[in-house]
């Protein structure tokens, strides 16, 4: 917790002195005592994180084809694909995959 000099407005910082904790600004001659503990926990919100991919609806009009699921448990031999270009224009595009069967994802490349 940021405490603020009354006097100049700068950060106040705490030092020890007579036997107690007090607040004390390095530009002016402020000091103030502190008589109670002071503490303060805040935590930020976090934003929410978007699916790059798109989503569900992302995977709803894409064609399947032969590939197996690395999934050990899996074994199936089609999933869903689609192409996106998440590299410079230069390099190829990035092939990401979803198993027909458990639903799975990878990419490759």
């Amino acid at each position: 917790m940021l405490m603020f000099c009354p006097i100049c407005a700068n950060v106040l910082v705490v030092e020890e002195g007579n036997n107690c904790y007090r607040f004390a600004c390095n530009t002016c001659p402020y000091i103030r005592n502190m008589t109670r503990k002071l503490t303060s926990r805040r935590y930020p919100k976090l934003k929410e994180v978007d699916d790059v991919l798109g989503g569900a609806d992302a995977w709803k009009n894409v064609d399947n084809t032969e590939a197996n699921c690395p999934k050990e448990s899996c074994e199936n031999d089609r999933a869903y694909f689609m192409q996106i270009q998440t590299r410079s224009a230069d390099e190829p595009m990035t092939t990401f995959y979803k198993c027909c069967k458990c639903g799975h994802r990878w990419k490759d490349g």
